[in-house]
């Protein structure tokens, strides 16, 4: 009965979403990939919202009934029927009254499963399609029959551009790039940090204040101008594809490169993402807690090497879920890589035994090796451990509920709502 509400829902909010689009012809740009979608997403919206009316894709709705929400300014019903009769409703208004109707729609577009981007593209006609990063062992790979499969399913949305489209591409990664084939005659700008590329970072370096990490510097180079750029609260090269796509888009739209990093410089990255946050004991807490894969493991894992520290470096993993069969290898892997980064490792779940076995089989000794069912009790076990100047990664999959590590040792434990992911009332029911 749940199902069939469901897709009664779906059905007429996609109805509503494909007749307003129809009604205010806004211009859109969708956003997919396998990784680094939620934060391409924000950083287009700041670029293009500082000259255009935009509206985009809240948290992550990027499903068959997120899309339409997003098309129809709605919010999630959750489990409220009279919510979703509410949104039905104000959906219909929006399609009969006059109304002051953003002039760019930025649409995160996800696939779960195998047809979920086939669908959408049936009747979403982008503008500007965004393509971030497709790793060899995609999120999702589970409900594929192989990674070619995720590929073929994004590329869905590459096909669906409209006419006179913008394909916008990370050109570092061989599974997106290979999609420039499908547009024809159609604009393309390719972005990363390959020489040849139409935006091009480069000279990326950690920041530090007080010893400890603060942001990270790199330079933009687009037609004969280099630029630098500084972000702040946040480490990593996950943060610069985004900013790159986002000055794609821009520079597409004929928009000023320095006048959008201004913008992209003031710009707030989402909550758990390899975000800065200050912990206990004067401590620095790394949050990537959002979600993970075996690709953006090893990105974090590797920057957390090339912090520099005075005190220890410590890794809080959690299971990396729907792997199918290449689960166990991915873990395996994973701890391989801690066994040279960290001084110590506490996992979080019955899969990320596996990072603890293979950082173990890397000569990382066991008293060092941590192992917990949930991440309350290894958010515990860290308030022990955690000294002054140390650093801490924390990541897992969304299951997992990594914030609750980070909840633990953060100086400003009070400030949870505003600095962690996961923080709404359904998600803390949960």
């Amino acid at each position: 009965m749940k199902n069939i509400f469901k897709k009664i829902i779906v059905y007429i909010l996609t109805l509503e979403a494909k007749l307003v689009l129809k009604k205010y012809k806004p211009k859109v740009v969708a956003i997919t990939g396998n990784i680094g979608k939620t934060s391409s997403k924000d950083a287009i919206y700041t670029v293009l919202s500082s000259s255009f009316f935009v509206r985009k894709s809240e948290k992550s709705f990027n499903s068959e009934i997120g899309i339409p929400l997003t098309i129809l300014g709605l919010p999630n019903g959750w489990n409220d029927v009279s919510l979703w009769i509410k949104n039905i409703i104000d959906g219909f208004k929006l399609i009969i009254l006059k109304n002051h109707y953003p002039k760019w729609l930025v649409l995160e577009v996800g696939a779960d499963r195998p047809g979920d981007i086939e669908k959408v593209s049936k009747w979403l006609k982008p503008n500007i399609v965004v393509m971030t990063h497709i790793p060899d062992v995609p999120v999702h790979v589970e409900f594929f029959k192989s990674s070619e499969e995720v590929v073929k399913e994004k590329s869905y949305l590459v096909k669906a551009l409209s006419d006179d489209g913008v394909f916008v591409v990370n050109g570092d990664d061989k599974n997106t790039t290979s999609m420039k084939d499908l547009v024809g005659s159609k604009e393309v700008f390719t972005y990363g940090f390959k020489e040849g590329e139409s935006i091009v970072a480069s000279n990326q370096n950690i920041v530090y204040e007080n010893n400890k990490p603060a942001g990270i510097t790199f330079r933009v180079d687009y037609g004969g101008s280099s630029i630098p750029v500084e972000l702040s609260g946040v480490v990593g090269k996950q943060h610069i594809y985004p900013m790159l796509s986002a000055l794609a888009v821009g520079v597409s739209q004929d928009l000023n490169i320095v006048s959008m990093k201004e913008s992209l410089t003031s710009h707030e990255s989402a909550q758990g993402r390899m975000r800065l946050i200050e912990g206990i004991n004067n401590s620095t807490i790394i949050d990537d807690s959002y979600n993970a894969s075996p690709t953006a493991m090893v990105e974090a894992l590797k920057t957390l090497k090339e912090v520099n520290t005075t005190g220890k470096k410590i890794a809080v993993l959690g299971d990396m879920m729907e792997l199918g069969e290449h689960s166990h290898e991915e873990h395996i892997k994973v701890g391989k890589l801690v066994a040279v980064t960290a001084d110590i490792l506490i996992t979080i779940g019955m899969r990320a035994k596996y990072i603890a076995e293979g950082a173990n089989s890397e000569k990382m000794k066991k008293k060092d090796i941590f192992e917990f069912g949930d991440s309350v009790s290894a958010g515990e076990k860290l308030q022990k451990i955690i000294e002054e100047g140390d650093i801490v990664l924390v990541k897992g999959s969304q299951s997992i509920r990594a914030e609750r590590v980070v909840e633990k040792v953060m100086a400003e434990p009070d400030r949870k709502y505003k600095l962690l992911v996961r923080q709404e009332e359904e998600w803390r029911k949960r």
